[in-house]
């Protein structure tokens, strides 16, 4: 009997260990390894965004001209970086899922695929920049200072498309492997490097002469090269996925290459809609007058400032639910995804407020003229409720829907509510109607509330929850 309690006792001692074992070797739950994607995203969307800001405040020091033309002339910068958005989102769609099965050959050979496009499409962006920067300009403005003074932009930082869509694609697939801290340190690297040379060019620091918009554009292409060479170098020392040359513009993976393509159309589709969209607004405004541009131009700044959350979020839900769903953890993606929609509600509030607390600092600061601080005031408070649409429907857009390759449901959202409400509304209050200025601004911001119905039926509808990998190794 004695014998048989202390057996007893040694099993159930045993069974203890195990269960300590297996609740020490249990992964951590989804909001701390969200916490651990979404901060260094977050922080940085903030980088990026404040070298945005510095870039407004220190153009101010030259005049409201220079603010307003680099503003329009980033239009042609903004749509590149929708193409680039395109290709890096169908890497990392593909990606996450298949690093949720670690196969890295496959996502090697993604990359390179990836990189292939987009060296193609980033030609294209240098040529026009290079050689139709005037043309460009004039689709923004009539007036003659603003149109040179973006022309000089353009063709000084005509290289940057070639740079920067070589690097945004390898960082992002980065990101998608869970190096998130690499990618954020490169990039990061690159925009505190912007502003220091942007500094010397606009304030003539270190015995270098005052230049302008164009120290301002060779100051971003010169940030951009040291990030590329960043690049290459983290891909030579790289112990998770490697740049391999051979991958590059060979698309005779047809299997890897078709699913690139049909999970990247619809959400270039989406991009360019939205921000096609999204440059209208600019030119809308801009034919508004060099004030309005020059006040949109701040509150964009302090727009992409407070939603830099709502791409972390995306962004690392994006990441945490596609590896879940590549290992076909359907329940538990389920679940994830209703927890990233509460983290982007309580985000987009505090994101709003933060605005309306900000709000006098901004103005104050701003060196501009009267009437371009009286709009920029009306603009921040329309900002104040617009970015809690805002990060709640990305995150649910890009991070959730993406994360499953539900990519054609935000372009079919994007087309109706943008080219179907907005624009034309827009323009009819702008053109036909000459509604006051404050009046244009609120009817084209309205967009993201028009699409929340439309988001909540088709998310609870759960046709996202997918595993998109091929059931063997590519």
């Amino acid at each position: 009997m004695i014998v048989n309690l202390k057996k007893q006792e040694y099993h159930d001692s045993r069974m203890n260990n195990k269960t300590k074992v297996v609740a020490e070797r249990r992964p951590p739950d989804f909001g701390w390894q969200l916490a651990t994607l979404v901060i260094p995203i977050t922080m940085q969307n903030l980088i990026s965004a404040g070298v945005g800001a510095a870039d407004v405040f220190m153009l101010s020091f030259v005049n409201q001209t220079a603010i307003a033309g680099v503003s329009l002339a980033s239009q042609l910068v903004f749509v590149h970086q929708l193409f680039l958005s395109t290709i890096a989102t169908g890497a990392t769609m593909l990606a996450a899922q298949y690093w949720g099965k670690r196969d890295t050959a496959a996502i090697e050979k993604i990359l390179g695929i990836a990189l292939g496009v987009s060296l193609i499409v980033n030609l294209v962006f240098f040529i026009f920049a290079f050689f139709f920067n005037t043309f460009f300009m004039g689709l923004f403005s009539t007036e003659t200072d603003l149109i040179e003074t973006g022309a000089l932009y353009l063709k000084t930082a005509s290289p940057i498309f070639l740079l920067t869509g070589f690097s945004q694609v390898y960082l992002c697939v980065k990101r998608s492997v869970e190096r998130v801290r690499t990618a954020v340190a490169i990039n990061s690297l690159s925009l505190l490097l912007n502003v220091f040379f942007n500094a010397i060019a606009i304030f003539g620091l270190f015995g270098f002469p005052k230049s302008g918009v164009y120290g301002v554009a060779a100051a971003t292409v010169l940030s951009r090269l040291i990030e590329v060479l960043c690049c290459v170098i983290d891909s030579l020392i790289s112990k998770s996925i490697q740049i391999k040359p051979k991958n590059i513009f060979r698309f005779d993976d047809t299997v890897l290459f078709k699913d690139f393509i049909h999970y990247s159309l619809p959400v270039g589709g989406n991009y360019l809609v939205w921000g096609l969209g999204f440059t209208m607004y600019s030119l809308i405004m801009g034919r508004l007058g060099g004030d309005m541009a020059a006040a949109n131009a701040a509150s964009s700044v302090v727009r992409s400032l407070v939603t830099a959350t709502a791409g972390g979020l995306a962004g690392g839900g994006g990441i945490l639910l596609g590896k879940e769903m590549g290992q076909s953890l359907f329940d538990k993606a389920r679940k994830d995804a209703g927890r990233l929609c509460r983290a982007a509600l309580l985000c987009g509030i505090a994101g709003g407020l933060l605005v309306l607390v900000t709000r006098p600092l901004v103005i104050s600061v701003m060196r501009l003229n009267e009437s371009a601080k009286t709009l920029l005031g009306t603009m921040l408070l329309i900002n104040a409720y617009y970015v809690i649409g805002k990060t709640i429907n990305s995150t649910i857009i890009v991070g959730i829907f993406c994360a499953g390759g539900d990519s054609r449901f935000g372009l079919v959202c994007d087309a109706f509510t943008m080219w179907g409400f907005a624009v034309p509304l827009g323009m009819l209050a702008a053109f036909v109607f000459r509604f006051p200025p404050m009046a244009v601004y609120f009817i084209l911001f309205l967009d993201e509330f028009v699409k929340i119905p439309f988001i909540y039926r088709h998310y609870h509808q759960y046709g996202w929850l997918k595993n998109i990998t091929r059931k063997e190794k590519s």
